[in-house]
């Protein structure tokens, strides 16, 4: 073990764990408003219950992202000050534009939402939400843009006197294509979390609190998040049909490991299980579906798929000597958790709506057990998806351009690496038992009280506390 192999732990740690907070944020974001602006339009109370309730859970998960994702940033110049380098002229634009436009942006409008209830005029207060919905969802185009530059580098040209990429077409790296269909697949999964922490809370409280004057409330609402959940799991296969079409395309190696496949197939054929030789050369068992991979890989039943030695074989003439091949197990069962999660989800949003139809009140156990662990299936699927996405990438940091052993900074030790990897993981530990405390305690709080109470003195309005929300 060597410094590279714990920062790449170190790295792989924290940007999962800041992740199981960003898509929950995106989505979140988008129904809070979606549920205020009901509100707005019929003045029913039980929206407005809602909008509360969950918008509670949605700034208690926005806090603890911002959080995280501050250590993202740091990680950059302690242990990858090679890659911070070689790609600082190309990543400055976009995170700039996330960090001045975008976060500014969610950041004010989300502190005017807070402290504007019972200030601001209904429809200020409404466009507040909306606008740092919109704010957050900027933020994660700009950064998966950059991210996409490291799939698929577009817009640049590489310096031969420093070495460095340098950005020669900024529109062309916010129009990569492997951008345009990452964002609405990032969305359709955050969504996908969103609707399914909406679901979970409100079937909690329609089968533990039957006689609850806001049953009304909480069945809404496993309604509407389970509709947000099915539509989002629609979204989440279509947009990742075309991405694994753009996949083959500019990362063959990926599509190949994803499957399995080690010789060239065409047509090629989808693997439902492919048990692989120990050095990962060869094929031993498998049992697969024909045509499919073809299929989903160029859009032709009878199209060609390029395998893992062949790959291997191209890329070694290409780029010289060494191995361009990675971890087949982590990829492939990775794409298959992905997708197995994901689905199960949508499974269990068919059985919660299945168990509400003509009027009925949900009372089984097991679907409540299988209610609770939905928001846990799609943090899953989002969580393997971007394994995939990253380790599918390997060598690689950069494509084609820069090998990951070559990004790590030189100058940092190994033991420097291992303090900062264990204080960091301690740390992320405490804030998760801080996060889903927080949640689990507000969650089973229940929808607040929103009947209008008048003023008990004479007191200024000027000297009257900011309204918070809660």
């Amino acid at each position: 073990m060597d410094a590279l192999d714990v920062a790449r732990w170190q790295f792989g740690v924290t940007t999962v764990y800041h992740f199981l907070f960003v898509p929950l944020t995106i989505g979140l974001s988008v129904l809070v408003a979606i549920l205020q602006t009901m509100w707005h339009r019929t003045g029913n109370e039980r929206y407005l219950k809602l909008t509360k309730f969950y918008g509670k859970l949605f700034l208690i998960n926005f806090a603890m992202g911002v959080v995280t994702g501050i250590v993202q940033e740091f990680q950059f110049g302690m242990n990858w000050s090679d890659y911070s380098r070689f790609v600082g002229d190309v990543f400055g634009a976009p995170l700039a534009i996330e960090a001045l436009v975008a976060f500014f942006l969610e950041s004010t409008f989300i502190g005017l939402w807070i402290f504007g209830w019972d200030r601001l005029p209904k429809r200020a207060h409404l466009a507040s939400i909306w606008a740092a919905a919109i704010g957050t969802n900027l933020s994660a185009y700009f950064i998966l843009a950059a991210n996409s530059f490291m799939q698929n580098p577009v817009g640049y040209r590489i310096n031969p006197d420093s070495g460095r990429a340098e950005l020669t077409d900024f529109p062309a790296v916010l129009t990569n294509k492997v951008a345009l269909i990452t964002f609405p697949h990032t969305l359709a999964g955050s969504f996908l979390v969103a609707g399914s922490l909406i679901v979970a809370v409100g079937l909690w409280h329609v089968i533990r609190n039957r006689d609850s004057a806001d049953t009304g409330a909480y069945r809404f609402a496993t309604k509407f998040g389970s509709w947000v959940v099915l539509v989002a799991s629609a979204a989440v296969l279509f947009t990742g049909d075309i991405q694994g079409k753009i996949m083959t395309d500019v990362q063959p190696m990926k599509m190949a490991a994803a499957e399995g496949l080690y010789t060239t197939e065409s047509p090629a054929s989808f693997s439902v299980l492919t048990i692989g030789s120990l050095d990962g050369s060869r094929e031993v068992f498998a049992i697969k579906i024909p045509y499919l991979l073809s299929y989903l890989g160029t859009g032709d039943p009878n199209g060609t798929v390029h395998g893992i030695n062949d790959l291997q074989a191209q890329y070694a003439t290409q780029y010289g000597a060494g191995s361009y091949t990675p971890i087949i197990p982590v990829t492939y069962w990775s794409f298959r958790f992905m997708i197995a999660f994901g689905m199960a989800a949508g499974a269990i949003a068919l059985l919660v709506l299945w168990s509400q139809r003509k009027g009925r009140t949900p009372s089984s156990k097991w679907l409540l057990r299988a209610g609770l662990a939905m928001p846990v299936l799609p943090l899953l699927a989002n969580s393997f998806g971007w394994i995939f996405t990253e380790m599918g990438r390997q060598p690689w940091i950069v494509f084609g351009e820069m090998l990951t052993r070559n990004g790590v900074s030189r100058s940092v030790s190994l033991a420097e690496v291992l303090t900062s990897f264990t204080a960091f993981t301690l740390i992320y530990a405490t804030l998760a038992v801080i996060e889903v405390k927080l949640l689990l305690r507000y969650a089973k709080a229940g929808v607040p009280d929103v009947s209008e109470q008048p003023p008990t003195d004479d007191t200024d309005d000027a000297e009257r506390p900011l309204a918070f929300a809660y």
